[in-house]
């Protein structure tokens, strides 16, 4: 018989590939019209956030926070000379989209601290995750052997500084032996590839 969290994790397979998709549907526009930041009573998906730390007790708060898809553009130089290599188009961040969600969630909850986050949901311009927050200051946190580490002050503002899984992530360090920008700089090289290609 399976458990309550390994039934909620089918059920979002379900709905996101399955049988369950017109639920799925309905959910992203009803958040799409919602706020860009949301509070939560309980994790969406229970089995994802326990393996990342979650613990239903005073001090952790969840949190739905959005991130818009693809680059951005730049303003076009108005006036002296015109740059040779003017970037206007395909601008794109030096971070995740999960690092820009965790950043939003952070600034909407001051004094908390990103535990981690966790992808729920996304549609052609946006992409949403559940963020777990945990205020280091809180007696209960304080005193929970497996996460008062977050207290110390070495992981002050520890999403700003890509400490966190997403951030790791974004820095090249989630695979064992990969040095920082590893990947940054293997996927600069596929895209010079393929323009030189384009260009025969």
């Amino acid at each position: 018989m399976p458990s309550m969290v390994e039934l909620r994790a089918q059920t979002f397979q379900r709905e996101v590939k399955g049988d369950l998709k017109q639920y799925y549907k309905a959910k992203l526009v009803e958040w799409r019209n919602g706020p860009n930041v949301v509070k939560l009573d309980r994790p969406t998906r229970l089995d994802r956030a326990r393996e990342l730390g979650y613990k239903a007790k005073p001090g952790i708060v969840v949190v739905r926070s959005v991130a818009k898809k693809g680059g951005f553009f730049v303003p076009r130089p108005r006036a002296g000379r015109r740059p040779k290599n003017m970037g206007v188009k395909l601008i794109k961040y030096n971070i995740n989209a999960q690092t820009i969600a965790e950043r939003k969630a952070a600034e909407s909850f001051p004094g908390m601290e990103v535990l981690g986050s966790y992808f729920v949901g996304e549609d052609g311009k946006h992409k949403w995750y559940e963020v777990i927050l945990v205020d280091p200051h809180n007696p209960s946190i304080k005193n929970d052997g497996e996460l008062n580490w977050i207290c110390n002050p070495a992981q002050k503002n520890r999403v700003y500084r890509g400490l966190t899984p997403a951030g790791r992530r974004s820095r090249g360090l989630r695979h064992k032996g990969v040095r920082d920008g590893f990947l940054k700089r293997e996927a600069w090289k596929k895209k010079e590839y393929i323009s030189q290609i384009r260009r025969l």
